[in-house]
């Protein structure tokens, strides 16, 4: 491919994905924040109590929230420690197919199996922004579309190195020339910062790709491994009372000894079946704690049923979230993202002002031979 096709490459890669990038960079910024905001806007947190305070029970929680919300049925229990310590977070809804958006979370204390707070779902600054970033408040085909914008910002990185070199190869690499015009300035500018973030908004956009296929890629797990796992119960009815969960997570424990409990999919909901809880385990280092391994449990006898290693495009998946959100390395990995973020919002915005001052400059130049051509008609008319 020559240099001349390599440009259009990037000229209309960039124009049909800049909008919706500097939208995605717009939003990722708060984003990348959300603990620290979430804090500051008086999130509910556990009262202080000693150390070895010990947990209780989770049947206690499972009663503590049903009785709180009587007509729901509990969905998920999930923790997280690192940022909400000694909570249970319990998700609840009418129904089991109930939306995550219309979804009410009670919070428990882990401890001492008391109700903190039972709010309604948030829909301020936080929820806007993280869902015009996941889907533009278009579900599934919203997420599909900003997937698709990922790859052609990826197609127009790749194209805009291609290009670099044979631009910058009579000049020093960094070089701004302060001395010519705006718009030649602005151009050293475009790519000095595009050729500092390559890795960055390569790493992002790829990730922020795969993010976007996150419910096609849970289908197919579910239809593929999942199925598998759950082929003994096929055409089993339902049962109409369940066991203990608190022996049930320990019957997880036992299965997979070298991980801990990070969510637990109750009977009928998404991501189990109607004869199960699906106790999601997760690691305890920098890279297993990204990574889940589901154990299925007899919801009846407390029993395991199945629990294997997720296969590898689930991992994928899982993997790319915290490259994708910067949220692995504490705050000065934070500060490090929303430096590249801010670095990539001049880049797209000197890309819109180059092609539109290229834009007016040519149309300034047709103009301007659409007079001459004029002047030379009217004189030739004058000279006949």
């Amino acid at each position: 491919m020559n240099i001349k096709l390599w440009y259009l490459v990037h000229k209309w890669t960039s124009l049909i994905c800049t909008a919706f990038l500097l939208m995605l960079c717009l939003t990722g910024l708060p984003l990348i924040f959300h603990e620290e905001i979430e804090h500051l806007t008086g999130e509910v947190e556990a009262p202080e109590m000693a150390p070895d305070t010990a947990v209780a029970s989770m049947d206690l929680v499972v009663e503590a929230a049903r009785k709180k919300r009587p007509n729901d049925v509990i969905r998920f229990m999930f923790w997280n420690a690192e940022e909400h310590p000694n909570i249970t977070h319990v998700s609840m809804g009418e129904r089991m197919d109930t939306s995550p958006d219309d979804a009410r979370t009670v919070l428990v204390d882990s401890r001492t199996a008391k109700v903190l707070d039972d709010s309604l779902p948030d829909r301020g600054f936080m929820y806007v922004m993280l869902k015009l970033h996941v889907d533009m408040f278009a579900g599934q085909p919203g997420m599909l579309f900003l997937g698709f914008m990922g790859l052609l910002f990826v197609a127009a990185i790749i194209s805009g190195i291609v290009l670099y070199y044979p631009f910058m190869r009579k000049l020093d690499f960094g070089t701004v020339r302060k001395d010519r015009s705006l718009r030649i300035k602005w151009l050293d500018v475009h790519n000095l910062l595009g050729v500092i973030t390559i890795v960055w908004v390569l790493v992002v956009g790829i990730t922020g790709s795969i993010n976007t296929l996150s419910q096609v890629i849970i289908g197919i797990w579910q239809r593929d491994q999942m199925a598998d796992m759950l082929a003994p119960y096929k055409g089993l009815p339902a049962p109409s009372n369940f066991g203990s969960l608190e022996q049930s997570l320990v019957t997880a424990r036992k299965a997979v000894p070298d991980m801990h409990v990070s969510f637990v999919a109750f009977p009928g909901s998404l991501f189990s079946s109607p004869h199960h809880y699906t106790v999601f385990m997760k690691g305890n280092t920098p890279v297993t704690s990204r990574l889940l391994k589901p154990a299925l449990i007899d919801a009846q006898t407390s029993n395991l049923t199945d629990s294997r290693e997720m296969p590898w495009y689930v991992k994928t998946l899982l993997l790319s979230q915290p490259l994708h959100f910067g949220d692995y390395g504490g705050l000065p990995l934070k500060i490090l993202w929303t430096l590249l973020d801010i670095f990539t919002l001049v880049v797209l915005g000197s890309g819109l002002y180059l092609w539109w001052s290229r834009r007016k400059t040519a149309d300034k130049r047709i103009s301007q031979l659409e007079q001459l051509h004029f002047d030379y008609a009217v004189d030739l008319k004058d000279i006949k």
